[in-house]
């Protein structure tokens, strides 16, 4: 039994004619006869009583109500299997940090998802380290990321650069200066985000190098909240630009010296692993649209 014989079968019951069914699907008669001989033979029962006027047997009755759920499930599987192996269908996983997650990604995503429907994308949103993992792990099909630690499977490929400004209130005594060098934060509270984050350990090692400069900290595990943090009082913080704007009444930004003025974010990949059409096809939307959006720097 194959698809070609259930729409044959079909084609007979709605012309109630083997002589028209075979003139719709562009056979000669005996080419219908015989796959419905055959059908018959197959499924042990006769569909289709024979005589001058055109009657279904109840065997041929329950066939063609069941044939026709049949025959429309096989044309979608056989358009969804065709989608996939052209990259118009499929299942991306995909790893995202914020503040990408958040500010760049729904409007990407949104253009992406509109042109191709039937590609499914499952987002998965942490920090750096644990994309990583799930990355070795094949549990992620790549990830839009800051760049890893040195000696991974993992390679990186950068798209943007991400500018880090100080949020302030505007009555904070580090508003009156223009631009805001390391050592100035010290004796001022400075939000952080958790010991694992990339760009804590950016600011860490900046801290370092000027001599170890001490901090009054206050560690607020999420880097989209730390705006919010700010906004109510309990402090500053090293914040992306694209997180910080628009600015709410009361509060200020000023640039950063040194060398916390950016981070690169790009895409993240196992390396030995070829990514499937689907996968790919997002890949390169992801890379041709935050490019284009590279932050200033």
């Amino acid at each position: 039994m194959d698809l070609k014989t259930l729409k044959t079968f079909q084609s007979i019951v709605k012309h109630r004619s083997f002589n028209r069914a075979a003139q719709e699907m562009n056979y000669v008669q005996s080419t219908v006869t015989m796959q419905i001989q055959k059908l018959e033979a197959d499924l042990g029962v006769v569909l289709i009583e024979r005589g001058r006027d055109f009657r279904l047997t109840e065997a041929g009755r329950l066939f063609y109500e069941q044939s026709l759920q049949i025959v429309k499930q096989m044309e979608q599987l056989q358009t969804s299997i065709t989608d996939m192996r052209l990259g118009d269908a499929g299942h991306v996983r995909l790893g995202v940090t914020e503040p990408t997650a958040s500010y760049r990604l729904p409007a990407v995503l949104g253009r992406f998802m509109r042109g191709s429907p039937h590609i499914r994308i499952s987002l998965e949103i942490s920090g750096t380290p644990y994309l990583c993992e799930r990355l070795i792990g094949g549990e992620l099909d790549f990830a839009v990321s800051t760049a890893p630690g040195l000696g991974t499977e993992l390679e990186f490929e950068p798209l943007l650069r991400e500018e880090f400004v100080l949020l302030l209130p505007e009555d904070h005594p580090l508003a009156d200066r223009e631009k805001v060098e390391t050592e100035h934060l010290e004796g001022h509270r400075l939000l952080i985000t958790s010991a694992t984050c990339p760009y804590r350990r950016k600011l860490e090692s900046a801290m370092q190098e000027k001599g170890n400069v001490k901090l009054d900290t206050m560690e607020i595990g999420s880097m989209t909240a730390l705006k919010f943090y700010v906004e109510s009082g309990l402090g500053m913080a090293l914040v992306p630009r694209i997180a910080a704007e628009p600015l709410t009444n009361g509060m200020t930004i000023r640039p950063i010296g040194d060398s916390l003025i950016h981070m690169p974010i790009g895409i993240l990949r196992k390396r030995s692993d070829p990514l499937p059409l689907a996968s790919r096809k997002l890949y390169q939307a992801l890379k041709d649209e935050l490019t284009e959006k590279t932050a200033p720097g």
